[in-house]
């Protein structure tokens, strides 16, 4: 392994992208490569890099480092051990450079998840048939050592579940909305001015960039190939402020959490907390993520998911661990011994109750045909909550039910809508009955 050949000599580093985490990381190693040398056991030396623009003022002095134009040459530099990628997305040149490096016997730290969930057991395989790391803590939380904690300090666990804010941009939009009131698309246009979101927010809003991170935590802790296909997906689009209000009036918080047990398939949803578990007081940008297991119980990880600062430690945990020989298996075991995902997930997951909205004309009648509807799907409602008359006008009518399959509320929902009193698309949100009380 390039670590191995020459010990006493730098290890030499390619960046490839030098924006917000890629610029912080260079910055980095440039200022206080004396103090990470300590800790790595040996120096860094930034050799080449990479990025859109070449004149950028980036804060560290790029004398003597060679620039190269298409970063997928990075791979083939003879003067590059470690590539650093921080370009993003799941193809092109991302993917090429990753592919290359390994294919090369260089060692590849990165915080693309989107090309791990989608590629992780190629690049595995490359990784270790070139006996080279694959490395990426910080494409998971951020600044949460949560894929260290995951496939190493739990390493002799049997995890039987695994769960977690895994999006800061969404956790900020619905610890607002849930403050103040205001409308998605307001707070969504606020959070893309802060900084917080992008301005095509897609993948933050649909839940896409979070689900990326729980099909790899997924893969460490059961023992399988990363299968982002078989993740069950929604976003916060659908959540209103009167959600916020009927929660809090039943005992629960509005979070997008992302679940994944033995077994079954992993789900990323908005879905309903009890307002006394930890996840549920995780507000703002933060993210955590709760692994449970046998023997340790339930642990809770909470920190800063994304930045320039707790993503660019993450880069540089893993590039210590490389300098000191700690290179695992890049999903926790060798590639052989991985099961298939797609032959692990059965099912939209267990049944679970839900919380359901209505929006219905104010009239007499409409509760017996909301009933009907649900005792057709023997869907049983455990509360019912309608407050305020509004005569011929529409109110909003909630109730949360007793366990229930996804398929028989899915139906029930298309029957619903199908009704002349029932105004908008229902919103159904499971509520997730969790154990980490705090």
């Amino acid at each position: 392994m390039p670590s191995d050949k020459h010990p006493n000599q730098p290890l030499r580093v390619g960046v490839a992208g030098l924006g917000v985490v890629g610029g912080e990381v260079a910055r980095q190693l440039s200022h206080r490569g004396v103090d990470i040398a300590a800790v790595a056991g040996r120096p860094f030396t930034i050799t080449a890099v990479s990025a859109r623009s070449r004149n950028t003022d980036r804060g560290f002095d790029m004398t003597g480092i060679a620039w190269v134009e298409n970063a997928a040459d990075i791979a083939s530099r003879d003067d590059v051990d470690i590539v650093v990628e921080m370009i993003g997305g799941e193809e092109g040149v991302a993917l090429d450079l990753v592919r290359d490096a390994l294919a090369s016997g260089k060692h590849v730290v990165t915080a693309n998840k989107a090309l791990l969930a989608h590629h992780g057991t190629e690049l595995a395989t490359l990784a270790e048939a070139n006996n080279v790391g694959l490395m990426f803590e910080a494409a998971v939380a951020g600044g949460i050592p949560a894929v260290k904690a995951l496939r190493e300090g739990l390493a002799a666990n049997r995890i039987s579940r695994v769960s977690g804010i895994l999006n800061g941009t969404c956790n900020y939009i619905l610890t607002r909305m849930e403050r103040t009131g205001e409308a998605f698309a307001d707070v969504l246009a606020d959070a893309q001015k802060l900084g917080y979101a992008e301005a095509e927010p897609s993948l933050d809003v649909d839940g896409i960039d979070a689900a990326h991170k729980l099909t790899i935590l997924a893969a460490i802790a059961f023992g399988q190939t990363p299968q982002f296909d078989h993740v069950a997906i929604s976003g916060i689009r659908d959540v209103s402020a009167v959600d916020f209000a009927y929660a809090a009036q039943l005992g629960f918080r509005i979070k997008l959490v992302g679940v994944a047990e033995p077994g079954r398939m992993p789900r990323m949803q908005t879905c309903l907390l009890p307002i006394s578990t930890q996840l549920a007081k995780v507000d703002g940008v933060l993210n955590a993520v709760a692994f449970e297991g046998d023997p340790v119980g339930t642990t809770v990880l909470t920190g800063p998911g994304a930045g320039a600062g707790a993503t660019s430690s993450a880069v540089l945990s893993d590039l210590v661990d490389i300098a000191a020989g700690r290179i695992p298996c890049t999903f926790g075991r060798p590639v052989a011994a991985l099961r298939n995902g797609s032959k692990v997930v059965n099912g939209g997951g267990p049944d679970t109750p839900f919380y359901v909205r209505l929006m219905v004309v104010d009239k007499p009648g409409v509760l017996a045909d909301v009933t009907s509807v649900l005792q057709t799907h023997a869907i049983s409602v455990e509360s019912l909550l309608q407050q305020g008359r509004a005569p011929q006008d529409v109110v909003a009518l909630v109730m949360t039910t007793h366990e229930v399959s996804v398929d028989h509320l899915m139906k029930a929902l298309d029957e619903l809508e199908s009704l002349s009193c029932v105004q908008a698309p229902p919103v159904a949100m499971p509520i997730v009955v969790a154990d980490q009380e705090g």
